[in-house]
């Protein structure tokens, strides 16, 4: 086991320092919050030289805001992954509730505490470039459930746009509720109540 353990290792190590860097920094802005995180933790936790942060990122701002464009990206490829199994536009709807479901039970291991991204701009001063970040996500989300809807109630785009919002706002509290409490429940009960809400939108058609 400690061999197994030592080889892992050595493959981390061997790892772009950026990609290193942006891994320690995942866990620990994740696990600790961005405040409380200091540099030389996240260059202990890469295990490379602190010249190799900032031949990277100019500072612990631009540290942040990259971990948020990777968290970000992370995402859609999750969402992207739930997508090819889906079988219309509810099911697509459905599969963005899927997605952040999947990112709470990537985290609970290591303890689930709600969206990442939410997280970090809390910490943030207004105006700084990570809220904006942070905005287009939760914006590019909506737009996707608002896509779906689109297809789904092609002759009511009014509706599918105010449904869309309803059910994002229903999204983020149920993230937020779970984030409270450290799991993934109240996110399968949001997805419940979207199901009920995409059939009634439907049976209306």
């Amino acid at each position: 086991m400690s061999e197994i353990k030592t080889g892992a290792a050595a493959v981390g190590r061997r790892r772009p320092a950026r990609e290193r860097l942006l891994v320690a920094a995942a866990r620990r802005f994740y696990a600790d919050g961005v405040t409380a995180t200091g540099i030389d933790t996240v260059i202990a936790e890469a295990d490379v030289a602190k010249t190799s942060l900032y031949n990277n990122f100019s500072s612990k701002a631009e540290l942040v805001r990259a971990y948020l464009d990777t968290r970000h990206e992370e995402w859609l490829a999750t969402y992207r992954t739930r997508l090819e199994g889906t079988a219309g536009p509810r099911e697509a709807v459905l599969a963005v509730f899927d997605t952040y479901a999947d990112c709470a039970e990537a985290a609970r291991e290591t303890g689930f505490r709600g969206c990442g991204l939410l997280n970090v701009a809390a910490e943030l001063p207004v105006g700084d470039a990570g809220r904006d970040v942070v905005r287009r996500h939760k914006e590019t989300v909506e737009e996707l459930i608002v896509g779906h809807l689109g297809q789904l109630l092609p002759e009511r785009p009014g509706e599918a746009s105010a449904l869309g919002e309803h059910l994002s706002f229903l999204l983020e509290g149920a993230m937020a509720r779970a984030g409270l409490e450290g799991d993934g429940s109240r996110l399968a009960h949001a997805r419940t109540l979207a199901a009920a809400l995409l059939d009634g939108a439907t049976d209306k058609s």
